[in-house]
């Protein structure tokens, strides 16, 4: 007979189904543990509830309420875990405070911890928070879950290499699309009646459209396009944009209105540490991308074959213009990204390195 596959308790921040992050760097690969025999359980620190006002104005009563919920789920999730092989956390296993989970889980527990990130979250952030914020978040704790880890995986080398300061056993699994059942279909460049040019994300990485500011609105005084915006809450600007709430029914038909994507990105630490994942959906999608030369983008985007890395104001508007006014080469730089999705970036091709983190070595 087979030995029995291991026990892995997930430990993420959000319900299921509605952070990027978490969709595509943990619940992705859930369907995949199941086929291959693994058993798991997924334990979110805040319920839906909390989700649903966390990032609406106000509400402090309820996001407090919800954050001690979290803290109880965790206490409760905490003794669940004495059956299980592995604990596999998402970034932390709370959102404030010091690593007092992640300390009993190792020291007392004893168990396995898989410590996973996407972000630079030893950082206090990419927009400025104030220093009693950077204080709850207790930032500083991110280099002690490392060191308590049995292995940790990171999104790209940057933030490897961070991790290696602390922990020999370093994995890197980039962020991934699934090409066979979930971002499949092509944008075909030769349909629309307009140019679409497009950006996607949360509206916590909005301010990063800063990079590119006056470019969009100066080109469209030269050439006639629209400017799409998907997220889940609209930015407030003056220029002419179409904002189409983020919906997970409709994720791939929103993408798909794109016939150009783009990625500006602002300089620092921080941004070192993305993952460049809104380059992965474009490209996935066959849709050529634009964007800053930072990080992991120059790796997604492989410059004059599937896009462009433009460094300032001047390129950027030289190559939107070039893409605007060319679908053949939108044609082929899209077919390009595809392929480099599928070698690189698909479900298909992180599996082996996935199941490599529940294994005793």
């Amino acid at each position: 007979m087979n030995a029995k596959r291991p026990l892995i308790h997930f430990w993420v921040p959000y319900p299921e189904k509605v952070a990027p992050s978490q969709r595509f760097r943990i619940e992705l690969f859930l369907p995949l543990l199941k086929q291959e025999g693994y058993r798991y359980r997924l334990f979110s620190f805040l319920n839906k509830q909390a989700w649903d006002v966390l990032y609406k104005p106000g509400k402090r009563l309820l996001k407090a309420w919800g954050t001690l919920k979290g803290f109880l789920r965790r206490v409760h999730h905490l003794f669940l875990s004495v059956k299980a092989d592995y604990v596999f956390i998402h970034r932390e296993a709370a959102p404030v405070g010091p690593p007092v989970f992640e300390w009993l889980l190792a020291k007392v527990f004893k168990k396995k911890i898989i410590h996973e990130y996407d972000d630079a979250i030893w950082l206090p952030g990419g927009e400025k928070i104030s220093g009693i914020k950077r204080w709850v978040k207790a930032t500083w704790k991110i280099k002690y879950i490392i060191k308590w880890s049995h292995k940790v995986a990171a999104g790209n080398n940057f933030l490897c290499d961070y991790a290696r300061q602390y922990n020999s056993s370093v994995f890197l699994i980039p962020t991934v699309v699934d090409t066979e059942h979930g971002h499949y279909v092509q944008r075909d460049q030769n349909e629309g009646n307009k140019i679409i040019i497009g950006w996607t994300g949360t509206h916590t990485t909005l301010h990063n459209l800063e990079v590119i500011e006056g470019v969009i609105p100066e080109l469209k005084k030269e050439v006639d396009f629209n400017f799409l915006i998907i997220s889940n809450k609209a930015p407030e600007w003056d220029f002419d944009f179409i904002y189409k709430q983020w919906e997970l029914a409709s994720e791939q038909e929103d993408l798909l209105k794109m016939h150009i994507g783009i990625m500006p990105l602002k300089q620092g630490p921080w941004f070192e540490g993305k993952c460049g994942f809104k380059l992965i959906q474009y490209l996935a999608c066959g849709i050529p991308t634009i964007a800053s030369p930072v990080g992991v983008n120059a790796q997604i985007v492989i410059h004059g074959e599937n896009g462009f890395i433009a460094s300032g104001k001047d390129e950027w508007r030289r190559y939107l213009k070039l893409l605007y006014s060319d679908p053949q080469l939108r044609s082929e730089m899209g077919k390009k990204g595809r392929r480099h999705i599928e070698d690189n970036y698909s479900l298909k091709s992180q599996k082996t390195n996935f199941l490599n983190l529940f294994t005793s070595k």
